[in-house]
């Protein structure tokens, strides 16, 4: 049974945003893999979590995670804050519902509700490798645009072609190098460019990491658990998921 006490552990959804070494010296939390559909569910009863911190997410071998199980967690008094990529697109949705959003990138994603989702996807390599990022996300490319254009480092003309590039390139092929060279410039620039590469996803993963405790905390305070009941689809998705669908019953609720 799920007991969100409030001794309950920290866990963290984490993936190719930030590597796992350095989430570990911000919070002592359980780190798991990218939340996929069922993902929450299931670690909420092998955890017992008090919260639950939702950087990153899985959405092509395996379904998204639904916004229906962040609303069963918090429910159950789990508090869920989201940020950075997946956490930051999640929160920005159910931010009246409960859930807390960190970060420019949620922040962006609240005042946008049509925003591509694809702005924060990248492509990674397989889960034995951490999810190593093999691309860049289109929102750390047009902070990059931005920074490089306010430092002078281009033209106001120059950022406009290169965000158009970005935005015009699928998320599997986003790479700083390619669209710069796609625009014409020079190895050499390239390369001294590229060490102004903006990665707010990190910045965001790591400043909600930073206040997950203080947010807990606050937010269990006036906590008000709200209703939630099990759709016929969520059920049916989660069961060909291979997910029991019992689960979203078996679980204690606080008193």
């Amino acid at each position: 049974m799920v007991d969100a006490s409030a001794e309950g552990p920290i866990v963290v959804f984490l993936g190719p945003t930030l590597r796992l070494a350095e989430a570990e010296r911000v919070l002592d939390a359980i780190y798991v893999q990218p939340a996929a559909q069922g993902d929450i569910l299931l670690a909420a009863h092998a955890y017992h979590p008090r919260a639950m911190v939702l950087i990153d997410g899985q959405f092509e071998d395996r379904p998204a995670v639904r916004h229906k199980e962040i609303l069963w967690a918090m429910a159950q008094g789990i508090v869920v804050i989201g940020a950075a990529s997946m956490g930051a697109l999640r929160a920005a949705e159910l931010n009246e519902f409960g859930m807390i959003g960190v970060g420019l990138i949620y922040r962006w994603y609240r005042r946008w509700r049509m925003a591509p989702d694809d702005a924060v996807a990248v492509l990674t390599g397989p889960p034995e490798l951490g999810f190593i990022p093999l691309t860049h996300s289109l929102v750390d490319l047009q902070r990059t645009f931005t920074k490089l254009a306010r430092q002078n480092f281009l033209i106001a003309a120059e950022r406009d072609v290169l965000t158009e590039i970005a935005r015009n390139t699928n998320f599997r092929e986003r790479r700083f190098e390619a669209i710069m060279r796609d625009a014409g410039y020079r190895e050499e620039r390239v390369n001294e460019l590229y060490h102004h590469l903006v990665g707010q996803k990190r910045l965001d993963a790591l400043l909600a990491l930073r206040n997950a405790r203080i947010l807990v905390n606050r937010d269990r305070k006036g906590f008000a658990r709200s209703a939630w009941v099990a759709t016929n689809t969520f059920v049916r998705d989660l069961e060909a998921g291979g997910i029991d669908s019992k689960l979203v019953n078996s679980y204690k609720l606080n008193s």
